[in-house]
């Protein structure tokens, strides 16, 4: 009996032992502890696929210079159109004969940069586009926000600016004689007129288009009416503002040269007009480049705030 005891008992033992050893085989915890982790694959993977990225700069790089020297061959290829036009006194529907040469206007361009009154006058012109510009990016942004912002302001104020905001600036030059003593006030009261209102009319549009549920987030949060100015309304248009500002750049570069040819005694505009009545034409085109050359370093500038101002914008790739 003893002998079938023991027996009966190494069994039991032995099927014990087995159980486990068969669960530890069949149980998916026990198979996955043995498997090995794949962090050591993952970061081989990552360290591979930074060199393409890394080495993606320099099609890029190529792209932009690509894009560079096709602008400045453009250009090249207009100038040398025109001399070969004019040069050649064609006539082919507009009378080209009758404008100067390209070589006639960089010969009068280097008699202007030797003298005192063309720096005088570029001057002149950039001091009135500051003052006129600026005051008109101030009182733009603040009047854009208020009409954009409140109901009421947008009653009282909304006809008047829809009213006047058609009227081109340089219609109001009888009105700024009248009003002011001075020709200075009067030509950066139309510079001022001119970039006011697509800084204005950009700003409540892009203050109306803020979604609501922003500044609904910030208020839930214990945020104040100045809080939701300073942290949401303001960083929220500041794209748009841009816009506005870059547009507006440009119309008063336009009305202030119009300006200056009727009522000014200086300034680039004024300088122009004057080399048209004494039939001074190569005089004539060096002011027109001096503008376009101004016109654009100014735009660019805004521009150039704009982006450094926004650079949490997402920006495709720049050509």
């Amino acid at each position: 009996m003893s002998a079938v005891a023991e027996s009966a008992a190494g069994t039991a033992a032995a099927t014990v032992k087995a159980v486990p050893a068969a669960e530890t085989a069949t149980h998916p915890t026990a198979a996955l502890e043995t498997t090995p982790t794949e962090p050591t694959t993952t970061e081989t993977t990552t360290t591979e696929t930074t060199p393409p990225e890394t080495g993606a700069a320099g099609p890029a790089r190529t792209a932009l210079w690509r894009s560079r020297l096709i602008r400045v061959v453009s250009v090249l290829a207009a100038i040398g159109l025109w001399q070969l036009l004019t040069v050649n006194d064609v006539r082919a529907g507009l009378r080209f004969d009758a404008l100067p040469t390209v070589t006639e206007i960089i010969a009068e361009f280097g008699e202007q940069l030797g003298s005192q009154q063309y720096y005088l006058d570029i001057g002149q012109s950039l001091i009135r586009i500051v003052t006129g510009f600026g005051l008109a990016a101030v009182v733009g942004v603040l009047a854009g926000i208020g009409l954009g912002r409140s109901g009421l302001l947008s009653d009282i104020f909304g006809p008047l600016t829809e009213l006047v905001r058609p009227i081109p600036a340089i219609a109001l030059v009888p009105v700024a004689i009248l009003l002011f003593p001075s020709d200075e006030s009067g030509i950066v009261f139309i510079t001022f007129t001119a970039s006011l209102f697509p800084v204005l009319v950009s700003t409540r549009h892009a203050v109306r288009a803020l979604p609501t549920i922003w500044e609904d987030a910030v208020r839930t949060l214990g945020a104040s009416r100045w809080d939701v100015l300073g942290r949401v309304v303001f960083p929220g248009i500041l794209p748009g503002v841009f816009g506005g500002l870059s547009v507006g750049m440009g119309v008063a570069w336009i009305c202030l040269i119009s300006a200056e040819m009727i009522s000014g005694r200086l300034g680039l505009g004024y300088r122009t007009w004057q080399a048209y009545t004494i039939v001074d034409y190569p005089g004539v085109f060096v002011g027109m480049i001096t503008i376009g050359v101004l016109g654009f370093a100014t735009s660019g500038l805004v521009e150039l705030a704009g982006r450094r101002v926004t650079r949490w914008l997402p920006r495709q790739a720049r050509r």
